[in-house]
């Protein structure tokens, strides 16, 4: 199945919750974020509580250990790595960011099964303190989508993917997701593609109330169980396909090779 590139978006896809919302409520700060929300950029927001949390003596340990404790669902754990052992290239795209999404990926030992994360920078600076940046600098450079957060724009990662897929000879996507932000990637897809929208999220909704603009097939799940049972599925189904278009071609070439030639051209005389 090294033909199928599978996309999962992050929070509440992979993890059960959001991210950021997890950390902030966890170290009690939900009150201020809440307050802060409608003032500022999320990346912005959240770089500023990470530096409150600096403050108040919080280290990067302390926030390892409340994102080692973050709820995942039992079964998306072996979905992947049974996805990543079949062959099929995973990568992720998020709108958490790649200290989070790393430091859980590691965590519970899926981290190697991804070739690619696309998400908002993280790093630890020279004080100890985690930064968050937007994937984007939206203030220089906006990505120009109004589907999208101005920070990210879903989308055009995915048409990024799909010319290196071309190039890789990778011919089929499924993508995972819950979010708003899944709605526009989701419309890139082409025919042939599977979008798996979570069940009653907004990606859903979105895709439920534009479905002839989706050219690609739509199978929505509710939790891991499901994600991981249609998953497989979908692998399986693309592989049957491909075996079968992979046989048509054969028979035809088969057929061609066997076909009767007409007589050939008589030699012409070479003169001594």
């Amino acid at each position: 199945m090294a033909g199928i590139v599978v996309v999962f978006d992050f929070d509440k896809t992979i993890i059960d919750v959001d991210s950021d919302n997890w950390v902030v409520d966890e170290l009690g700060a939900t009150d201020l974020f809440n307050q802060l929300l409608s003032t500022m950029p999320w990346n912005s927001l959240m770089d500023g509580m990470m530096e409150e949390f600096h403050v108040q003596g919080n280290t990067i340990a302390d926030i390892e250990e409340i994102l080692k404790r973050v709820p995942i669902h039992p079964r998306i754990v072996p979905a992947i790595k049974s996805a990543y052992a079949l062959g099929c290239d995973l990568r992720v795209i998020s709108d958490a960011n790649v200290f989070f999404i790393e430091t859980i990926l590691k965590h519970v030992g899926i981290r190697d099964c991804f070739s690619e994360i696309n998400t908002n920078p993280g790093y630890v600076d020279e004080e100890g303190r985690l930064r968050i940046l937007p994937y984007v600098d939206f203030q220089k450079s906006p990505h120009g989508c109004n589907l999208c957060p101005p920070n990210m724009c879903k989308g055009i990662i995915v048409e990024r993917i799909q010319t290196t897929m071309a190039k890789e000879e990778k011919k089929r996507m499924i993508y995972l997701g819950d979010g708003i932000g899944d709605f526009c990637p989701s419309l890139k897809l082409m025919e042939g593609d599977f979008v798996m929208p979570r069940k009653d999220f907004p990606a859903w909704n979105l895709i439920n109330e534009n479905r002839r603009l989706v050219k690609a097939g739509v199978q929505e799940w509710t939790d891991g169980e499901e994600l991981e049972h249609i998953l497989l599925q979908l692998m399986n189904t693309i592989s049957v396909e491909e075996s079968q278009l992979l046989s048509v071609e054969y028979c035809k070439f088969q057929t061609m090779s066997k076909a009767p030639h007409g007589a050939l051209p008589r030699p012409l005389p070479v003169p001594y």
